[in-house]
């Protein structure tokens, strides 16, 4: 016994047609008789079937006379250039007419019959022409179903949509009022496996009139499997055949929802009793269904433009903030609210430049390092979409209910730049109609028996509640996201192309201030060195009047100071322009020296400097004396003035690196300066009563720069450490 799965059923050979149709298969080229079916004998006159075989249908003009007459025959090579495309006429065969279709499939032309039905009830108004102004999708589907109860008037008529895994939902319903409704139930994919939604794509209109009836067999002098995929009466599998019994219908009629080529849905309709549809009603249903689908892709074309209007607008807003900002973490930060409700998210996080921001419901700061960190790890795509990522990754990654759905952008991914849109579970609930699990059961085809999924029994409402997702991410969020990628994207760009050009101006402006303060510093030093001398002299000749000698000794002091900063200028400039040459250097007898000789020019003999290990650094020999000339300067002058002032140096190796601390415990250095420091010129409020210009810590930033090192600080209210960290050699 085989066991066949429900995608596996070559449901387009069934071998057999329903009772309701009389089939033909003749050759494309020679047109003689290659097939048929087995009740063409209850409405041609044949006696033989057998001859027919291998034979043209002009071969018996008694037989065969007002289908040989028709237009459709005498013009079969025009209607049949193209192939599955049907051409329709009408025949009156022994007296009863009769409905003939052609159509060209491969190697054969299908010649079909079914006898013509009045429908005295068919009553059509110009309520289609209402499609294209209906604006809302429930009425236009409820239109429809109206408009085709004139036509067909099932038991039950049905919108069923199709979701994106196949499985299905009724949308709109109408129904006779004894009846349970579906409306609103859901459909394992399994009811409309794969094979069948592309025959549905295929042959637009199917019809089961009768499921309890025998099925008509194909006579064939051959083994070839006869594809049946367009032939209106094409016979149903066992499987769907049971599955319409067990829903308690005797018969069915559905007609393709085709949007944008895909298969959209279905109108598909019941009927308790048999029931047989004429071709041509059931070729107006396939029009009215066909104008209803347009309308509705009209309706929804309209809906995505105003969608898109407003994003357009939105996303315009959103870079007019952005280009506000010098930086792409200021512009998300600002703007945090606005990019977390476009695609209508609980909360949002911006990882950015190194810092973490939050608004919104998000997990905690723990759980989102492990998310960033996993996303790094796990994904490849620019956009990462998930509704089931609490379900999926929740033990893994320690996941809580905000969680439960995500959309990633990742801005940059070499610099662990994302952005990271969360939603909350949702408490989803499906209602199936019948309980969705598979069975395994056993049918006949071809006198066969084959195991396969059984059709379930009950269609009785099934709850299943669904843990761990979010509310379902659609094509409107996905698209909100890639607006705030574009914005990124050209702000970033327009950001850049800026700041390159005020950082070609800054350049420019620092080498003519740079190439300005060498030349006044250098310059400027004759004069002022003249000035001084002439001072000195004034000062040594000049009238001893207390007052005179104050004014003259002040002139000196401030000649002085100028000289001072006209150094220190010159210092640095010289510490960004001059060659350096890095070297192994031995800092000892550096330090000692600059030690002793800091006591005397700060007066503070009582000044304890305590030097401990001083390994080996690499740096320029010039430049490395400057560093500790300006720091260990600054340590003896603003501790001098404390009871028992104390210098303590000390240097550490690490592995790739040596690390040097300088302490003090001198008045400290404010929280609040900390971010201006190392600028030129800077001196704190509690420093301006010790001498000095604000140029020595620029000078040790920009010399460790050049050396390929770094300088920071620690400091509180008990003293300073400076930390020199040089390469090691």
């Amino acid at each position: 016994m085989n066991f066949v799965e429900c995608h596996e059923e070559p449901i387009h050979i069934p071998g057999y047609i329903q009772s309701f149709g009389y089939l033909i298969g003749i050759d494309a080229e020679s047109h003689s008789i290659t097939f048929f079916s087995r009740n063409i004998a209850d409405i041609f006159r044949i006696e033989n079937a057998e001859e027919l075989f291998d034979r043209n249908l002009v071969d018996f003009p008694e037989i065969f006379q007002s289908v040989i007459d028709s237009d459709l025959y005498t013009s079969l090579r025009d209607f049949t250039k193209r192939e599955n495309e049907t051409h329709f006429d009408k025949v009156f065969i022994n007296g009863k007419e009769y409905h003939f279709s052609v159509f060209r499939s491969g190697k054969h032309i299908f010649l079909e019959f079914e006898a013509v039905l009045e429908n005295p009830n068919k009553r059509i108004s110009n309520k289609y022409d209402n499609f294209y102004v209906i604006d809302n999708e429930k009425e236009l589907w409820e239109q429809l179903l109206s408009t085709l109860a004139k036509i067909v008037n099932y038991d039950r008529m049905m919108v069923y949509k199709f979701m994106m895994d196949g499985s299905g939902k009724v949308i709109a319903e109408r129904r006779d009022e004894n009846m349970e409704s579906y409306l609103g139930l859901h459909y394992p994919e399994s009811d409309i496996p794969r094979q069948a939604r592309v025959l549905y794509l295929k042959k637009r209109k199917r019809i089961f009139s009768d499921v309890h009836a025998d099925t008509i067999p194909i006579i064939s002098r051959t083994d070839e499997n006869i594809d049946l995929t367009f032939v209106a009466s094409r016979g149903m599998s066992p499987v769907h055949g049971q599955y319409i019994k067990n829903s308690g219908a005797s018969s069915s009629f559905s007609v393709s929802i085709i949007i944008d080529d895909h298969l959209w849905g279905l109108v598909t309709c019941q009927n308790s009793e048999a029931k047989h549809i004429d071709l041509e009603d059931r070729v107006q249903a396939g029009i009215f269904t066909a104008l209803a689908s347009n309308a509705y892709s009209s309706f929804k074309s309209k809906n995505e433009l105003n969608y898109r209007l407003e994003l357009n607008e939105k996303s315009a807003q959103l870079k007019s903030e952005f280009l506000k900002h010098n930086n792409l973490f200021d512009s998300l930060a600002d703007n945090k609210g606005k990019i977390r409700k476009l695609p209508e998210a609980d909360g949002l996080v911006i990882i950015s430049e190194g810092h973490t921001v939050t608004v919104g419901i998000v997990p905690e700061r723990t759980v989102i390092d492990r998310i960033a960190h996993w996303a790094l790890e796990n994904t490849e795509e620019s956009i990462y979409v998930s509704r089931t990522f609490l379900k999926d990754y929740g033990k893994e990654l320690g996941l809580d209910e905000n969680a439960a759905g995500i959309i990633i952008y990742f801005i940059e991914r070499s610099k662990k730049e994302m952005l990271i849109w969360f939603r909350k579970e949702f408490d989803e609930h499906i209602n199936w109609a019948g309980n969705p699990e598979r069975k395994i059961g056993v049918f006949v085809q071809n006198g066969q028996e084959k195991q396969a999924i059984s059709p379930r029994t009950s269609f009785h409402v099934f709850t299943e509640n669904i843990k761990g997702n979010s509310k379902r991410w659609n094509s409107r969020d996905i698209s909100s996201v890639q607006a705030v990628r574009d914005v990124i994207l050209e702000t970033s760009h327009k950001q850049y192309n800026a700041i390159k050009a005020l950082n070609d101006e800054l350049r420019q402006v620092n080498e003519e201030l740079d190439s300005f303060s060498y030349t006044i510093s250098h310059d400027l030093g004759t004069p002022l060195t003249v000035m001084k001398l002439n001072a000195q002299m004034l000062l040594s000749n000049f009238e001893k009047t207390e007052k005179n000698k104050n004014k003259l000794t002040s002139i000196v002091e401030e000649i002085d100071s100028m000289a001072e900063m006209m150094h220190d200028v010159l210092q640095l400039s010289r510490a960004k322009h001059s060659e350096i040459e890095l070297e192994r250097q031995q800092p000892f007898n550096t330090i000692r020296k600059i030690s002793e000789n800091s006591k005397i020019t700060f007066d503070s003999p009582k000044s304890e400097i305590i030097i401990k290990d001083c390994p080996d650094v690499m740096a320029d020999k010039t430049m490395l004396h400057q560093v500790f000339l300006n720091i260990i300067n600054n340590a003896v002058k603003y501790s001098s003035h404390q009871d028992e002032p104390k210098v303590e140096i000390w240097g550490t190796e690490r592995e790739e690196s040596v690390v040097y601390r300088i302490s003090d415990n001198g008045i400290g250095i404010p929280q609040e300066e900390k971010h201006k420091m190392f600028k030129i010129f800077n001196r704190m409020d509690n420093a301006k009563k010790f001498k000095g210009n604000g140029v020595g810590l620029s000078i040790v930033h920009r010399i460790m720069q050049r050396i390929g090192g770094n300088v920071d600080y620690e400091s509180n209210k008990d003293g300073t450490c400076f930390i020199l960290t040089f390469k090691k050699p």
